[in-house]
This record gives C-alpha cells, sequence and structure tokens, in this order.
C-alpha cells in the first residue's frame, strides 16, 4: 500500500464541531424567551385598542338609546298636544302669531262697546250733552274757515221771532256748525274759529279731521261719530254750508217721524259716474260701479238723515267703512250693507239743477 499522504474524498474539506446537550438547552430557553417577548409586546396593544372599543361602542350606544328615547318623548308630546288642540286656528292665536297685540285690543275693545250698545239700543255715553232726556235731532251745518257771513245768515234765520239756540234745544232739537282743524294747527284760522266759538257756542269742531273740500267723506264720519258721542238723539241730519235752511219746516218733518227707526231720508238720485279726470264730480274709483257706471240709489249731499242706530253703527265701524270720492255716495254706500228704510222726499230736494252746489231749500212745511 501507498503510505502518502491520504487523500481525502472528492469535495471541500468541512469541519465539524459538536455541540453538546446543554448548548442546545441553552439554545432553545433564548428562543423560547425571545419568542415569548415578542408575543407579549404585540398583544399589549391589541387588548388596549378592543378596550377603547368597547367604550366607544358602549358610548354610542348609549347616545343611540338616549336620542331614540328623546325622540319617543317628543313624539307622546305631540300626540297629546296635537289632540287637545283645535285642527282650526282660532283668531286669538293667528293674532298672537303675527304679533297685533294692538288690533288685538282694538277688536275686543270694540266687541265690548258694540255688545254695550246693543243691550241699550245703540246708546253710548254723551259727554256733551246738556240734558238726560232724549233730542228729537242734532242739525249740524257744515262750515269753513270763510263762511262767518254765511254762519251770521244762519243765526238770523233761526233768531226771528224770539228764537234762539237755547229755546231751539228746548225743543229737543240741537243746531250746530260742523267745522274740521286747519292743515297747519293753531294757526290764525283756528284762532279765529275758536274765538268765534266762544261768543257763540254753537260750534261742534271736530279735532282729529284736517278741513278740506277733498276731505268731505271723511268729515262725515267724524261728524256723526261724534254728533252720537255727544248728544242721544232720535235723528241726525247733515245739511250743506250752501243752503237756506227752513228750519220749523224741517222740525216739523222730523217729528212726523218720531218713534220710527232705520230711516234714510234725503232727496234720492242715482246717476252717472264721471270717470274723466278733470271733471266735475270725477270719481277715481269709477271701475268700481260696473261696466255702465252708474251710481247706486243714496240721497244728495245737500241734506239728508240718518236714524240714531244708522249714525251709531257709523260711528262703530268708522275704521273699516270705505269712503269714496264724494260724500253722498259714500254715505249711500254704507247705507247698502245694512237694513236701511229709505225715505225719498222731494221736499228735500233743491229747487233747481240737482248738481247745482248752490241750492234753496225752503218750503218743507
Amino acid at each position: 500500500m501507498d503510505n502518502g499522504p491520504p487523500y481525502y474524498k472528492e469535495g471541500l474539506p468541512t469541519t465539524t464541531t459538536k455541540i453538546t446537550k446543554h448548548d442546545k438547552h441553552r439554545w432553545r430557553s433564548s428562543s423560547s424567551s425571545s419568542s415569548l417577548s415578542s408575543k407579549t409586546s404585540s398583544s399589549t396593544p391589541s387588548i388596549l385598542l378592543a378596550f377603547f372599543s368597547c367604550l366607544a361602542w358602549l358610548y354610542i350606544a348609549g347616545r343611540l338609546w338616549q336620542d331614540a328615547e328623546n325622540r319617543t318623548l317628543l313624539s307622546n308630546l305631540l300626540k297629546k298636544n296635537s289632540a287637545q288642540r283645535p285642527r282650526a286656528l282660532t283668531v286669538e292665536d293667528k293674532l298672537m302669531a303675527l304679533g297685533c297685540k294692538d288690533l288685538e285690543r282694538r277688536i275686543v275693545e270694540a266687541e265690548m262697546e258694540l255688545t254695550q250698545a246693543k243691550s241699550q239700543g245703540f246708546l253710548l255715553k254723551q259727554p256733551g250733552s246738556s240734558s238726560n232726556k232724549k233730542l228729537h235731532a242734532v242739525i249740524g251745518i257744515y262750515t269753513g274757515f270763510g263762511g262767518r257771513l254765511k254762519r251770521n245768515s244762519f243765526r238770523e234765520s233761526w233768531t226771528l221771532g224770539g228764537g234762539s239756540l237755547k229755546k231751539l234745544e228746548e225743543r229737543g232739537i240741537v243746531v250746530r256748525f260742523v267745522i274740521g282743524r286747519s292743515p297747519n294747527r293753531g294757526d290764525s284760522l283756528d284762532r279765529g274759529i275758536d274765538e268765534e266759538n266762544r261768543s257763540t257756542n254753537d260750534f261742534l269742531i271736530l279735532d282729529d279731521h284736517e278741513e278740506a273740500d277733498e276731505e268731505s267723506s271723511k268729515k262725515a264720519k267724524f261728524f256723526f261719530s261724534t254728533a252720537v258721542q255727544n248728544w242721544d238723539a232720535e235723528f241726525y241730519v247733515k245739511v250743506d254750508k250752501d243752503i237756506h235752511l227752513d228750519i220749523e219746516g224741517l222740525i216739523e218733518l222730523l217729528e212726523s217721524r218720531l218713534g220710527q227707526d232705520s230711516l234714510y231720508i234725503g232727496c234720492m238720485k242715482s246717476g252717472e259716474v264721471v270717470s274723466e279726470e278733470g271733471k266735475q264730480w270725477y270719481e277715481p274709483e269709477w271701475w268700481k260701479f260696473g261696466d255702465e257706471k252708474s251710481y247706486f240709489r243714496h240721497a244728495a249731499g245737500s241734506l239728508f238723515i240718518l236714524s240714531r242706530n244708522f249714525a251709531q253703527y257709523i260711528n262703530i265701524n268708522s275704521a273699516s267703512l270705505k269712503s269714496y270720492a264724494h260724500e253722498d255716495t259714500s254715505v249711500g254706500s254704507w247705507m247698502m250693507g245694512i237694513q236701511a228704510t229709505y225715505i225719498d222726499d222731494n221736499r228735500m230736494c233743491c229747487s233747481s239743477s240737482r248738481q247745482d252746489k248752490v241750492c234753496s231749500l225752503t218750503g218743507l212745511s
């Protein structure tokens, strides 16, 4: 045999190391400890996340439960209120919702006045009445600031034969000149009327009315409202300033109608509504009178008479009564909506053309 160096088998030389049982145990222990430490460190955030998730779920569930309870409570309250509330809102509810407290108060006061008026035969308080007995009539003669000469002519007519305002009132007749206030309150025009009234005491001054020809419809409201509050009479008479009044004939006519109620007395007429601006008697609201444009039946504005209940009707409803351009048609429109007895008396018509502004009313007797 060959004694040379031994030849190794084909391949690279390797070195073998002998591992003891102790080394194996130590390696396993180290590996196990490392794995346990890794597992412990990775499980801690998961536990915390699960804990906070539970808290969040409990919070959300609590809020949802609370909201459900609130909705149930509100639903029950709404059902209870809807069962107690009427389906249609009352006038009081609407007024409160709109905040119209002042309007509500005025409606209540008007209703109270109306109830009182009905219970007393439409009798309101009369602060200016000089006597407790009921008068036959209150005659209001329209006048203006420049009408002193005409007023003196009227005064002479009822003082002939020793008559006077005082004697007329003893017979149940009150006569007053009706006038409003100047647009410039307190000026020489107002002072002149006040001075004349202090010497004659025969004016009915409408402090809330502005004296102007275009305000004649409003003047009628103020006259009847003020007169019915100041005097309790059977009739209230409006007389134009351009009329020669037969006071005795008018008194005779009124006395013949005593005891009759709901009367609207005058020279009844109608006629075409003037729709062309600039013409005499132009009516701005002509279109309200229909295609034919004809006025309804009404008393001429020169002189007409209303029963007490109609004067008080105007007083109570003055705020809602519609006024047209002319006084006679305005008053006639107010009479159309109530149970009025129309008395057409030719003795109260003008002796000349009915469209004449200056009339002479004589021969009423």
